[in-house]
C-alpha cells in the first residue's frame, strides 16, 4: 500500500529539511513540489499577514494536485520596530532571501538599542489544503531577544542573531535537535502533526 503523499510548497531546503525532520514518524511520504513536477510553480507572497501568504501558497499548489499540500509562512517582528520586519523577513533588505544582508540591516537598524529592548517573536503559520480541499491553519510562535552579532554556524535565516527566552545561545548555535523542539515553526508543526493523524486515521498515542 503506497504511502499518502503531503507536498510541500517550500522550495528553501532548510524548511524541507526541518519539515520533514518533525513529521518523520508519520507514515505519510513527504515530498516537494520540484518531486512532483510543480518546482516552477512561483506564488507572488502579497499579503499582508503571514497567514494570508501561507494560505494562498497552498491553494495554488493544491489546485494542481490531489494530495495533501503543506504551506507556511514564517517571520520575526522585533518589539522595538513595532513589528517588523514582519512579513517582510525574507526579503528585509531588497533582495529575497538575502539571510546575510538582511541579518546586516537588523543590526544596523537596532545598533543604538540596548539588550532589554531587542525583545522579538518569531511567528509561523502552516496551512494545510486536504484530499478534499479542506483548508486548515495552525499558528506557533517562538518569544526571544536580537543579539548584537551573528553567532554560530547554521545561518539559516536570522537564526544567528535570535537567542529564544530560556537559554544563553542563538538558534544557529543551539543546532536542529534543541531547535526543532522549541521554534515557531516546530511548535506550529506540532499542531499540524495532530490535524493529519486525525486525517489519515493514525492513532494520537
Amino acid at each position: 500500500m503506497n504511502k499518502r503523499k503531503l507536498v510541500l510548497s517550500t522550495g528553501n531546503k532548510h524548511k524541507v529539511e526541518e519539515i520533514k525532520n518533525i513529521l518523520k514518524d508519520l507514515p505519510i511520504e513527504v515530498v516537494t513540489k520540484h518531486d512532483v513536477g510543480l518546482g516552477d510553480l512561483e506564488v507572488v507572497e502579497d499579503g499582508n499577514t503571514l497567514e494570508e501568504n501561507s494560505i494562498k501558497k497552498a491553494k495554488t499548489l493544491a489546485e494542481k494536485l490531489d494530495y495533501m499540500v503543506l504551506a507556511d509562512d514564517s517571520g520575526l517582528f522585533v518589539d522595538i520596530l513595532n513589528g517588523e520586519p514582519g512579513v517582510y523577513s525574507s526579503r528585509y533588505a531588497g533582495e529575497e532571501g538575502n539571510d546575510k544582508k538582511n541579518n546586516q540591516k537588523l543590526l544596523e537598524t537596532l545598533k543604538d538599542v540596548p539588550l532589554e529592548n531587542r525583545t522579538a517573536k518569531f511567528e509561523a503559520v502552516i496551512a494545510l489544503v486536504t484530499e478534499d480541499k479542506e483548508l486548515i491553519v495552525v499558528k506557533g510562535q517562538c518569544k526571544g531577544t536580537i543579539g548584537f552579532k551573528e553567532e554560530g554556524n547554521n545561518d539559516f535565516g536570522y537564526d544567528p542573531l535570535f537567542t529564544p527566552n530560556g537559554y544563553n545561545k542563538t538558534f544557529a548555535e543551539l543546532g536542529e535537535d534543541i531547535k526543532n523542539k522549541i521554534s515557531h515553526r516546530a511548535k506550529a508543526l506540532d499542531e499540524m502533526k495532530k490535524v493529519i493523524k486525525e486525517i489519515i486515521g493514525v492513532r494520537l498515542v
